[in-house]
């Protein structure tokens, strides 16, 4: 006997699929449409050449330390999600036992339940994996703006590519990031087939749509193109 039914199958295939082409379509996008990620990517360079100026860099420091402390929170609350969703595997029969009595839930079994449970603790593995690599990239940041050329010196062209190159780091590191917060933005829709493979499908979607809004028509895009 399977473990899953072909509908359940269908419904993990369609969830994965959505996440790679959401990722796949928003790298093909914004090299024609600039999204909020692009835009960034142009303040960073921007940030770069204007810390090239700067007799005192302690604020260009202090920035590098935030985003590293930003990147830690968020490895931290992955090891605690992949926690959280290892503690699913010891309540079992309990969760069963309520997901049985709502009448639009799907009557699952142990082992399907826990398989479930195993792989949304994967979906918060990779996104610490993300965080950490991000962290990571943000310490080598802070080295290289320590390594930065003396502000006498930022029009020479050692000083303009080393500004390049912390630019293209930073880039390196934020995507990194929003990788690892996509993967926490597709747990939450990959909660929907502990109650249905319909519903994994139907939140699937929904996250999707809700991501590409925010890169593309959101407030915060429009505030970094009309300000």
């Amino acid at each position: 006997m399977p473990l899953f039914s072909v509908i359940d199958l269908l419904a993990l295939a369609f969830f994965l699929t959505a996440w790679a082409a959401y990722g796949a379509a928003l790298s093909f996008t914004e090299r024609r449409k600039r999204g909020l990620n692009q835009e960034m990517d142009g303040y960073r360079e921007h940030w770069m050449t204007q810390m090239l100026g700067r007799e005192m860099r302690m604020v260009d420091a202090q920035i590098v330390a935030a985003l590293q402390n930003g990147t830690a929170f968020f490895a931290s609350t992955s090891l605690i999600a992949v926690g959280g969703a290892l503690t699913l595997l010891r309540s079992t029969p309990e969760l069963l036992q309520v997901m049985s009595a709502l009448p639009f839930g799907d009557k699952s079994t142990a082992v399907q339940w826990e398989a479930k449970s195993i792989g949304l603790a994967v979906v918060f593995v990779y996104a610490f994996f993300k965080f950490a690599w991000s962290y990571r990239l943000y310490n080598y940041l802070a080295i290289m703006v320590g390594a930065t050329p003396p502000a006498s010196q930022k029009d020479s062209p050692e000083a303009k590519a080393h500004a390049l190159r912390l630019a293209r780091l930073c880039e390196v590191a934020g995507r990194h990031f929003n990788r690892g917060q996509r993967a926490f933005f597709f747990a939450l829709g990959y909660l929907g087939w502990f109650i249905s493979p319909w519903l994994l499908i139907a939140t699937s979607v929904i996250v999707a749509l809700i991501l590409w809004r925010r890169q593309f028509a959101s407030d915060s895009r429009r505030a970094l193109i009309d300000g």
